[in-house]
């Protein structure tokens, strides 16, 4: 009997099992999580960081894209990416990549447009140089890099898709050649071309309705299937943990800003993920109206 008893125990232990796993994925999938994950949009910068996080492929059609090179391959991509200066101050690169030839891009999505002035843009491109090369290395070896900004306005305002900057003789009009480039991609184009197209993606919030077949499969993992939502609600419980640890305030009050953008969520909801009070929230959504 004692043997009868004993198979039984372990029947009715695994059901116990299955709830508790159930209750753990029911405390990580919040309903306003999913509410947010259903709004995000691979400009989000939290939403972009993770969707590219082991995606070469995506970051690789988007170089292919900006630079008009069919043929590049992405051999090394990671995505918030620290570069540290001995004496000053480090950087986090939202996106790092090298491709074949061994150039070098730094890829950053900024939606406000005080983040991506010309001088952040050089400066990251001096540490890319800064770090480049071992003590006694000759300088011929500097790899080319590019750095590019991916921003929701058009920052340069001249109605262009994409504007590209390369040293060069204004007078002579000749390029030094020194194999650093600068590139701006407007996003607010919504023009016809592949560029135009690319900026579409970035801004969709559905999946299926972006143009590239990459993006698209990649953004719908996130957004439709269980397990990228559940993948996304961890990586936001995370970042929710953070911004109340560390009291970043310029972060607290950016996820607040898209929150209340979206109108999809409580004031109560919204203070509770982004770490700020709910006077904060009320406060910050009279500033915006």
């Amino acid at each position: 009997m004692a043997a009868k008893r004993h198979k039984c125990e372990i029947k009715t232990a695994k059901p116990v099992v299955g709830k508790a796993k159930a209750r753990r994925a029911a405390s990580v999938m919040k309903p306003e999580y999913l509410a947010v994950i259903r709004n995000f949009r691979l400009m989000d910068d939290d939403f972009m960081s993770k969707c590219l996080e082991n995606a070469p492929e995506c970051i690789e059609l988007m170089l292919q894209i900006i630079l008009g090179k069919k043929d590049l391959k992405v051999v090394k991509a990671q995505t918030e990416y620290p570069i540290k200066s001995l004496q000053g101050r480090g950087v986090r690169f939202d996106v790092f990549a090298r491709d074949s030839k061994g150039r070098e891009y730094d890829i950053e999505i900024q939606r406000a447009n005080d983040g991506a002035e010309p001088r952040r843009a050089r400066y990251n491109s001096a540490l890319m140089d800064a770090n480049a090369l071992k003590s006694g290395e000759d300088f011929g070896k500097l790899r080319d890099t590019y750095v590019i900004f991916i921003t929701e306005d058009d920052v340069m305002k001249r109605g262009k898709d994409m504007y590209a900057f390369d040293r060069l003789d204004k007078d002579a009009g000749l390029e030094l050649c020194d194999g650093t480039h600068i590139i701006y991609v407007n996003g607010a184009t919504r023009s016809a071309t592949v560029i135009g197209k690319l900026v579409h993606d970035l801004l969709c919030r559905d999946a299926t309705k972006m143009y590239f077949d990459v993006l698209r499969k990649r953004v719908g993992q996130f957004k439709n299937s269980e397990e990228g939502r559940r993948t996304m609600c961890k990586a936001m419980e995370r970042i929710a943990e953070r911004n109340k640890a560390e009291g970043k305030r310029e972060t607290m009050l950016a996820t607040a800003k898209r929150m209340l953008k979206s109108g999809m969520l409580a004031l109560k909801d919204i203070a509770k993920f982004s770490g700020l009070s709910l006077a904060e929230v009320k406060k910050l959504q009279a500033s915006m109206a």
